[in-house]
C-alpha cells in the first residue's frame, strides 16, 4: 500500500489563524491548526470558530487539526467542528490511550492521527495502532518525558524516549500505517541540532517529525531526502531489475533479490520518484 508522504508536519495555533496562510507557504507537507496546547483555555470558543472562518473562506485549503484531549471539555465540540468539513484532511488525537479513544474520533469519518504520548498510550499502542480509521502514528517526545519524569536532555531520557519511538515504529509497522511521524525538536534557532535529530530519525525508520517553526521545514525535508548514493544506487537496482526481468539478479558484484528491490522502491518513493514497475 502506497502512503503518503509527509516530512514535516507544521503545527499553527488556532487563535492565531492569520498565520494559517503563511504556514500552508512554508512548504510543510502538512500543516496542522492546534486546538489544544497552543490556546489558552479561555480562547478554546473563540479559537475553533476561527478555524471554522478560515475553512469557510478558504475552500482549498487542507489542514489536520489537533483537537483537544478526550478527557477535557472541549473534546466532543472540536469534533463536531472537524465533521464534514472538506479542508479537514485528519484530526490529532491527543494523548491517545486506547481503542474506544481513537474509536469515538474515527466517527468522525476523517483520517486519525494518534499521538502517543503517555505512558499508557505507549502501553496500548498496538490497539490504537489497530484501530479502524487510524491512518499514522505519532509520538509526542516532550510530553512523554514529562509524564515519566524524565530529566530533559539527558542520556537517561534518550534511552527510555528511544524505546517508546521503537514501540511506535514497531507498532505502526505491524497495523500497515503510514510511516510514523517523530516528536518536536523544540530548539528552534539550533539548526545543527535539529539536523541531527531529524537525521536520526530518519534513520530509525520514521517518516517525519512534527516541527513548530517554518524554518525547520527545509531543515526536516532535507534530512528524510535519501542521499545522492542512494538514490543513484536505487536508479540503478531497478533498472536492471527492468531489464533482466528478472527476480534475482547479480548487480556490480552483488546479489539482488526481492528484499533488495523493495528497499530501492521504498528509497526512490522517499525522494518523490516513480519506480515505474
Amino acid at each position: 500500500m502506497t502512503h503518503p508522504v509527509v516530512r514535516s508536519a507544521l503545527f499553527v495555533p488556532a487563535s492565531r489563524a492569520e498565520r494559517i496562510p503563511k504556514a500552508l507557504a512554508a512548504g510543510a507537507d502538512a500543516v496542522i491548526v492546534d486546538l489544544e496546547d497552543a490556546v489558552e483555555h479561555l480562547a478554546k470558543a473563540s479559537a475553533r470558530e476561527a478555524l471554522c472562518d478560515f475553512l469557510g473562506t478558504n475552500p482549498r485549503a487542507r489542514l489536520w487539526v489537533r483537537i483537544n484531549d478526550a478527557s477535557t471539555s472541549w473534546h466532543d465540540d472540536d469534533l463536531k467542528a472537524c465533521r464534514g468539513k472538506p479542508g479537514v484532511a485528519g484530526i490529532l488525537l491527543p494523548k491517545a490511550e486506547s481503542l474506544a479513544q481513537v474509536r469515538h474520533v474515527a466517527q468522525t469519518g476523517l483520517p486519525v492521527i494518534p499521538i502517543l504520548e503517555t505512558a499508557q498510550g505507549i502501553l496500548n499502542a498496538a490497539e490504537v495502532a489497530s484501530t479502524p480509521g487510524v491512518a499514522r502514528l505519532a509520538f509526542g517526545s516532550l510530553d512523554y518525558g514529562l509524564d515519566m519524569g524524565l530529566a530533559p536532555d539527558t542520556p537517561g531520557a534518550a534511552t527510555v524516549l528511544d524505546q517508546a519511538r521503537v514501540q511506535v515504529l514497531l507498532h505502526s509497522r505491524s497495523a500497515g500505517l503510514a510511516p510514523a511521524l517523530d516528536g518536536v525538536f523544540p530548539g528552534v534557532q539550533d539548526q545543527a541540532g535539529l539536523a541531527q535529530a531529524a537525521g536520526r530519525a530518519q534513520q530509525m525508520g520514521f517518516g517525519g517529525m512534527l516541527c513548530i517553526h517554518p524554518t525547520q521545514v527545509a531543515v526536516i525535508h532535507a534530512a528524510f531526502v535519501p542521499a545522492q548514493h542512494e538514490l543513484e544506487w536505487a536508479r540503478r537496482v531497478i533498472a536492471a531489475h527492468r531489464d533482466t526481468a528478472a527476480g534475482t539478479f547479480m548487480l556490480e558484484g552483488k546479489m539482488v533479490d526481492a528484499p533488495v528491490i523493495a528497499r530501492a522502491r521504498l528509497v526512490l518513493a522517499q525522494a518523490g520518484e516513480s519506480t515505474g514497475v
